[in-house]
């Protein structure tokens, strides 16, 4: 079995960040380690959440992993709190990434056109150190404009697009991956480029409501298959279907949380997803 390792926040109630990854990478058949940078009593949608930061606690979970010789096939990051967390995962890629290992990185810090709350316009800056260091980085819009200095564009003609990927390849990872692309009435997907310059668009039907969670949804999807051995434009595509599907079931439910999407009951779905995967 493979071992993958997420290193993000946890939110006690919000499904989001860990409390998505876990569980849906362990369907994947995937062991899951998980490394929390902090704790929240909600995710930050709701009013006077508890919030405790684990900066403190990261080196000393490090130290004890490689007392035991621990070694992963993938490392995800999501949500970093800090600088310093930033500086503790490119040192903890060089730790424990072997030659073969995945180092999965999603910036999460921005959307709709700005940063999220706690974060300084240095934060992005900082964020291009660990894209360097990434095979897969996972940005949408917001954060690849951010990244790159790019003015921010809600929606994106090819050449926009190209230019965009282009530039986040620039940063140095294998691959640059892009979410939230809008390029036609009703649509919208995942583009992405490697070092051939190819261009794969998965585009999938445009839902025109807010979910709060959707972006963990794919990051851990992807970063789980790609893991597996599956290729981007695989993980991209089964990834992509299944958040649409999944916001459908949310959708369809009358007694759905507004603060998460209903990624449980649909585990099944993308259990099926990959199944048909991996016999074709």
């Amino acid at each position: 079995m493979k071992r993958i390792v997420t290193i993000q926040d946890l939110s006690c109630v919000g499904k989001c960040s860990l409390t998505i990854a876990l569980p849906v990478l362990s369907a994947l058949g995937l062991e899951c380690c998980a490394l929390p940078t902090a704790v929240l009593s909600t995710h930050t949608a709701f009013d006077g959440f508890a919030r405790k930061d684990l900066t403190d606690f990261l080196a000393p979970v490090s130290a004890h992993w490689q007392s035991l010789g621990l070694q992963f096939d993938a490392i995800y990051t999501g949500y970093l709190a800090s600088p310093a967390q930033i500086d503790f995962v490119e040192d903890f890629f060089v730790r424990f990434g072997g030659k073969h290992t995945l180092r999965f990185v999603d910036p999460v810090m921005a959307d709709q056109g700005r940063l999220y709350t706690g974060f300084d316009d240095d934060f992005p800056v900082l964020m291009r150190k660990l894209c360097a260091h990434a095979d897969i980085i996972t940005p949408n819009i917001t954060e690849a404009c951010l990244l790159t200095g790019t003015p921010y564009r809600e929606t994106l003609d090819e050449h926009d697009l190209r230019n965009l990927l282009e530039k986040l390849f620039a940063l140095g990872p294998r691959t640059a991956i892009l979410t939230g692309v809008r390029m036609q009435p009703g649509k919208m997907g995942v583009a992405a480029m490697d070092a051939s310059g190819t261009l794969d668009v998965h585009l999938t039907q445009y839902i025109p409501a807010v979910f709060h969670g959707t972006g963990d949804l794919f990051a851990s999807v992807c970063a789980g298959l790609l893991t597996l051995g599956h290729s981007v434009k695989e993980a991209i595509a089964l990834a992509s279907d299944y958040v649409v599907q999944t916001l459908h079931a949310t959708a369809a439910d009358p007694n759905a949380r507004w603060y998460g999407v209903n990624y449980e009951a649909t585990l099944p779905l993308l259990l099926r997803s990959l199944e048909k995967l991996e016999e074709s």
